[in-house]
C-alpha cells in the first residue's frame, strides 16, 4: 500500500488495463477505468493544506508512469490560515519538500 506523498496526482487509466485500488473503509476498492476522465488522488500535501479537510488517498501499487511535479525545497507547506482560525488550530506543522521526504 503507498501513499500520495504529493498535493496532486492526476491519472488517465488504460481502459484495457485495470488494477487501481484504493482503501475506504479499510477495505480495498477497486477504480474501474472510465473512458475521457481522470483521476485524482489527493496527497499528503494536499491534505495539511487543507488541514485535514482533504483526506490522502492509499492505493495499492500498480504498474503506472507518473511524473510529479513539486515545490521548490524551500517553499513552506501550511494549512490556510482561514482553515486554522478556529477553536482547534493547525493540525499539522509546516514542513518543506525535503523535511516530509527524510520523515516518510
Amino acid at each position: 500500500m503507498d501513499c500520495q506523498a504529493n498535493a496532486l496526482t492526476t491519472l488517465l487509466q488504460d481502459l484495457q488495463v485495470a488494477g487501481l485500488q484504493v482503501l475506504k473503509d479499510d477495505k480495498r476498492v477497486a477504480v474501474n477505468p472510465v473512458l475521457n476522465a481522470f483521476v485524482i488522488n489527493l496527497g499528503d500535501q494536499l491534505q495539511a493544506l487543507s488541514n485535514g479537510v482533504y483526506k490522502s488517498v492509499w492505493h495499492y501499487p500498480r504498474l503506472s508512469v507518473a511524473p510529479f511535479l513539486c515545490p521548490s525545497d524551500e517553499a513552506l507547506i501550511s494549512s490556510a490560515k482561514p482553515l486554522t482560525e478556529n477553536e482547534f488550530g493547525a493540525i499539522y506543522k509546516a514542513f518543506t519538500c525535503p523535511q516530509y521526504y527524510s520523515k516518510f
